[in-house]
């Protein structure tokens, strides 16, 4: 199955968005600390994991369990293998068969398993004797085992081969697109790619051929345009397949803004979505234009330039991170600040992480706590939690002492530290977990029926 646009970084050593790490000692086994260098877990495990919704696997002897953010052993080490937790779920290896756990550990579906996948809009990839179907959180086989391979649901739809071919079902099982292609990928923008013989094209959700297959290699839509490879070369075509940007470049990345990055003798530069070059290739790097900023690179150091080219920020950074609400994040020597459009520094360079900027607020570390600043700099939360997300719909989801809750923009705690797991409030509500039982709460805490 095609996988557009899939990364997984995984560092062991530095875990940047966390208010710990782990460390190896000198018996080669390791622990965790804090980012004041407090040591929380002496080194004793033969391997660990990165933080996923506030639990690490951790590997005792030969077997697998979790910790959380204080290195409390949620999971005693139990089971052969383990994947990291998504939507609450983690699979879990005993013996030659896969199962899960929630937050808490409790085993809601026991293995049984030839493998299982992570959980994506409530669903989670399953295999049986030989076949693949879908699961949901509570066991039920939605989709029950007898494709050959599966993907996961994007937009209500996943691909799925049956023999040699590939095609969709929906969430309920129901084959809308019969498996006729040699490969195919997820649905981005109601769009999906896919392969007949050794090429590519696109296909809406009924089916119908918007780009007939014959590309080398395509991208996902982004903006209505999708990077498409002739041979070693890229160029974009348009939702309807008329080829905008004859394939030319060494490197293309998804439109934002109007505004792609393309690299060209080993230089990045931008164009427009009639192909124009607007900013001529000779950077070292890219980032996408958010705000009417791009972050770019020369040499060693970061700077930024606005959608004429104009370098509104010399390069001077080690990092930048994308505007966000008119501030962006800059790092000089692993410490943290905010600057403006301007390029002035609001915010001076002190934190040890710091998030982007929703809805006038942005989450900051230090000394291994985490709290909130306003634009002017100003500590509008205290850094006290043990890990603090961004605001959504007035509301910020923090963690204490493992457990979860949410705080408005006075720092009050609307739903104080209490549950699993929690995620983001949207539109009005949030999923949270207390004991095994996931549940939605409006946003004073009460419980949605």
């Amino acid at each position: 199955m095609k996988k557009i646009i899939i990364a997984a970084i995984f560092c062991l050593m530095t875990l940047g968005t966390q208010a710990q790490y782990f460390f190896e000692g000198s018996n080669g086994l390791y622990g965790l600390k804090d980012n004041s260098g407090k040591e929380i877990i002496p080194p004793k495990y033969n391997y660990v994991r990165n933080f996923y919704e506030g639990l690490a696997g951790v590997k005792l002897g030969d077997k697998w369990g979790f910790i959380d953010t204080t290195g409390n052993e949620i999971v005693t080490p139990k089971y052969d293998y383990t994947y990291g937790f998504s939507e609450g779920m983690a699979a879990v290896q005993l013996g030659r068969k896969w199962g899960f756990i929630d937050t808490a550990g409790k085993e809601i579906v026991p293995p049984r398993y030839d493998y299982a996948g992570d959980f994506y809009e409530g669903i989670a990839q399953v295999k049986l004797d030989g076949k693949y179907g879908f699961i949901d959180k509570t066991g039920k086989e939605n989709i029950s085992p007898k494709y050959n391979d599966i993907g996961d649901f994007k937009e209500g739809m996943a691909p799925v081969q049956l023999g040699e071919k590939w095609g969709f079902i929906n969430t309920t099982g129901k084959e809308i697109i019969p498996p006729k292609y040699n490969d195919a990928g997820w649905f981005f923008d109601g769009m999906a790619a896919v392969k007949l013989g050794d090429k590519w094209g696109y296909i809406d959700k009924t089916g119908k051929e918007i780009v007939p297959p014959k590309y080398d290699d395509v991208e996902r839509f982004s903006e209505g345009m999708s990077g498409v490879k002739l041979g070693d070369k890229w160029g974009f075509i348009d939702s309807t397949g008329k080829e905008i940007v004859p394939p030319k470049y060494e490197k293309a990345y998804d439109f934002s803004e109007g505004m792609a990055g393309v690299k060209l003798d080993g230089k990045y530069g931008f164009i427009d979505k009639t192909g124009k070059e607007i900013i001529p290739p000779k950077y070292d790097r890219v980032n996408y234009f958010m705000e009417g900023m791009a972050g770019v690179k020369l040499g060693e150091k970061w700077g930024y330039i606005d959608k004429t080219g104009k370098v509104t920020v010399p390069p001077k950074y080690d990092r930048v991170n994308y505007f966000m609400e008119g501030m962006a994040g800059v790092i000089v020597d692993e410490k943290w600040g905010f600057i403006d459009i301007a390029g002035k520094e609001i915010i001076p360079l002190k934190y040890d992480y710091a998030g982007a900027f929703n809805e006038g607020m942005a989450s900051v570390e230090l000394g291994g706590k985490w709290g909130f600043i306003d634009k002017t700099g100003k500590e509008i939360i205290p850094s006290k939690y043990d890990y603090a997300d961004k605001f959504f719909d007035g509301l910020a989801r923090v963690q204490l002492g493992g457990k979860w809750g949410f705080i408005d923009t006075a720092g009050k705690e609307i739903v104080p530290p209490k549950y699993d797991y929690a995620g983001s409030f949207w539109e009005g509500k949030a999923y949270v977990e207390e004991n095994g039982v996931g549940l939605h709460i409006d946003k004073t805490g009460k419980r949605i029926q």
